[in-house]
This record gives structure tokens, sequence and C-alpha cells, in this order.
């Protein structure tokens, strides 16, 4: 690596064009300047400068490392001065989120993003785990979670809750045991489905629910997109366990009949960030969206 100090120095003895003036101009001595003028031909190995009287000229090797200092310093500048910026409506927003709250809240966040075009929100669908493993590397600087964070790696906090609904098709006869009645029409699988079902049957203590073992019940169809879990079910096949938004924000959601309980079984959301890493100020914004978009969905 160059010397910083004696690149500024060679810089400004080619700009200022003479010894005695670019020592004036540094508060150095002259000896001083030909001596960093030295180190540095040494630490490059080439002649930098052709000498002839009281005059010199760059060889071809010290215009290469002219232009080398005239880069490194201009990009010092650009870097001090960015990291003073901190602009509230400016900059790229990485966010990771279930598949459901990724659909509830890319609009709203696309419509903040309409209003500054120099903001960049960038929202990724993923599981908890994944989101705990991004913003561990870097990849991610905000995750919304239903798994309560590791304080040892995380700052977090509760920003809400997602209502946990179990949906039949519209035309389901309540006729039998609830246990019965979903072993009958099966179920409809989705990557998050065992912890839905799980979390459900535990917040509920529904007799007949309790029940239910999740690997007997037969499956009738398998989907990883969000917005189609339901489509099956509007067609007569199977029940599944999905959040209340999933059903809101469903076309077909009139063919649809959600199960009704006493107890209401809710999850709740985490907003969640690298420990000891501060965000932006534009995330103020991100972060005012969320949750005026969950607490306007409950």
């Amino acid at each position: 690596m160059l010397n910083p100090i004696w690149l500024n120095t060679f810089k400004t003895l080619i700009e200022v064009g003479h010894f005695t003036r670019t020592a004036e101009t540094l508060h150095m001595t002259q000896p001083g300047v030909t001596q960093h003028i030295s180190k540095l031909e040494h630490a490059c190995g080439y002649p930098l400068l052709k000498r002839f009287n009281k005059q010199f000229e760059l060889t071809l090797y010290g215009q290469k490392v002219y232009h080398y200092a005239l880069d490194y310093f201009a990009n010092e500048a650009r870097l001090l001065q960015n990291l003073g910026q901190d602009e509230a409506f400016k900059g790229r927003c990485t966010i990771g989120c279930s598949g459901t709250l990724a659909w509830l809240l890319y609009s709203p966040l696309l419509d903040l993003q309409a209003r500054y075009p120099d903001l960049s929100i960038e929202l990724e669908a993923t599981p908890n785990e994944c989101i705990f493993e991004q913003i561990k590397q870097g990849t991610l600087d905000l995750g919304l979670v239903t798994k309560k964070p590791d304080s040892k790696y995380f700052s977090s906090q509760n920003i809400g809750a997602e209502r946990l609904e179990l949906v039949v098709p519209e035309c389901t006869k309540m006729d039998s045991p609830l246990d019965n009645l979903l072993k009958d029409l099966g179920i409809i699988r989705h990557p998050d489905l065992a912890h839905y079902f799980q979390t459900y049957i535990a917040q509920s203590n529904h007799t007949q629910l309790n029940l239910l073992n999740l690997d007997e019940i037969k499956t009738q169809s398998y989907i990883n997109q969000i917005h189609q879990i339901l489509e099956p079910i509007t067609r007569g096949i199977g029940f599944t366990v999905v959040p209340s938004w999933c059903i809101n924000l469903f076309n077909g959601r009139h063919k649809l009949k959600v199960i009704e309980i006493e107890k209401e079984v809710l999850e709740p959301i985490y907003l969640v960030s690298k420990l000891n890493t501060s965000l932006g100020k534009r995330y103020n914004q991100v972060i005012a969206v969320i949750e005026k978009t969950l607490s306007a969905s409950k």
C-alpha cells in the first residue's frame, strides 16, 4: 500500500510545479519534500520524475501515479461526504418478512416509494430463520418475524400481531365433530402450515381440535405461493390454517368459511434488526408505513 502522505506530497508537487513552493504549501522543509518523493519512487519501483536543472517533468510512470493519487483523494473525499449523509427520503431499504406480510405490505411501501422516488424498497418473502441469518450477514437491514429474536444478536420490538384462522370451503356443513370433519376434508399444505397449525391448536384449546394429529390428516394439495393457498378451498377441496390477512386479501374470500372458536389465536410480530447497528433515517418512514398498515388491517 502506498503511503497516502507521500502521495499527497507528490500530487501537490505536480500541481504547484516547484519543490520550494510545495514545501511552503505543506508546511514542510524542501529536503522533506524530496525525501517523500524518493520514498514514493522506491515504493513504486520506478522513477516518477525526470529532473533537469531546477525543474522536472513527469515520467510515464509518474503520470500513472499522479492519476492514481487524484482518484485516491477524490474517492476519500466522496467517502467522507457520504459518511455524513443520512437522508430521510433517499437510499436502499432491505426488508424480509413472511409471504403473507409481503402481500399485505408491498403496495403501501410502493406508495411510499412513489412519493419519494429516491427510495429503493426491496422486500423479500422468506421464513423467520432465513431472516435472522440474512440480518446477521448484513444482506437484510430489517425483518418482520413471528418468532421472538435472540437478544444476544438482535434488537427487536413487538410491532403487532397476526390472527390465525382455520378455513374450510363455504359449502361445508358443520353437522359433525370438528376433528372428524377436518379429517374428511383433508388438508391444503403450504410452507408455514405446520407452524400455523400447531400454534392454532395450542392457543385455541379446543377439545375436538386437540384430537388432531397433522401427520394423520391426508394431504389434498400443496402450494408454496401465498396468494394461491386458498384457491383449492374455494373449489370445495380441503382446509388450511393461514393468517386472517391472507383471507382478507384473497379475491375469492366469499367462497370460504372461517371456523369460529371462542378464543382468538394471535401470533406476535417482531420488528428486528442487527444488534448495535443503527438504521438510516429512511427506515423511519418505512417503519411508520408498516405500523400503520398493520394497525389498519386488524
